[in-house]
């Protein structure tokens, strides 16, 4: 309750001296919180491009493993239809 308090306080009085600020410094305020939320916005994205691109190499990674599964397991299966079977304890 004290931390909600303090900071409608600060906010009230950060309002306060807003009013007394000339229009130009309150130009130059506005100026400088656009461009913090533009930087803000701007590292969002890339975290979020970040997390997907790691999903789509972990996709990626985890298809081309299939795929060697799947033509090893084929190279083992054509072996022995030959009657090459790898295993020699025959």
């Amino acid at each position: 309750m004290r931390i909600t308090t303090t900071v409608a306080v600060a906010i009230g009085l950060a309002a306060l001296g807003a009013c007394k600020q000339s229009p130009t410094e309150n130009r130059a305020d506005q100026i400088e919180a656009n461009a913090e939320n533009v930087a803000d916005t701007m590292e969002a994205n890339v975290a979020n491009v970040t997390d997907n691109m790691e999903a789509n190499v972990q996709n990626a990674a985890d298809q081309v493993r299939a795929a060697g599964e799947n033509r090893a397991d084929a190279v083992r299966n054509s072996a022995d239809a030959d009657g090459n079977s790898a295993d020699n304890s025959h």
